[in-house]
């Protein structure tokens, strides 16, 4: 129950702020609206000159889109098909490391096996 009073209690206070530099704002802001500013119409005269200049200077207008995707594509699946071959060989790596545990585990196992029967002839007598 305190915790929810102390956060309307700040909710409202940071409400009275907000509006309070709000209402301070306004008269400056109509101010800003009713003159533009010479350096943003520079700065437009500026944006545009500067567009047509590139559009002009333009290095990709011989080159067309579908050509771009298809070299973009092509180096997509070249990657893919690089990775796939390291995945595969990884995978063979590791299926030889376990059938050669396997084939070590069986050796040993048949002569534990010996090992152990001799060991119970031995405690019988």
């Amino acid at each position: 129950m305190k915790f929810e009073s102390i956060l309307q209690i700040i909710l409202l206070g940071s409400s009275i702020g907000l509006a309070a530099v709000i209402f301070k704002k306004i008269p400056v802001l109509r101010t800003l609206a009713d003159k533009p500013s010479q350096d943003f119409e520079k700065k437009q005269e500026l944006d545009l000159k500067l567009k047509t200049g590139i559009k002009k200077l333009n290095p990709f207008k011989g080159l067309s889109y579908e050509i771009l995707l298809q070299k973009i594509l092509t180096g997509v699946r070249e990657f893919s098909l690089k990775l796939e071959n390291r995945v595969s060989n990884l995978l063979k790596e590791l299926k030889r490391n376990t059938e050669e545990r396997k084939v070590r585990e069986n050796d040993n196992y048949w002569e534990e096996i010996k090992k152990a029967t001799k060991n119970k002839s031995k405690l019988r007598k």
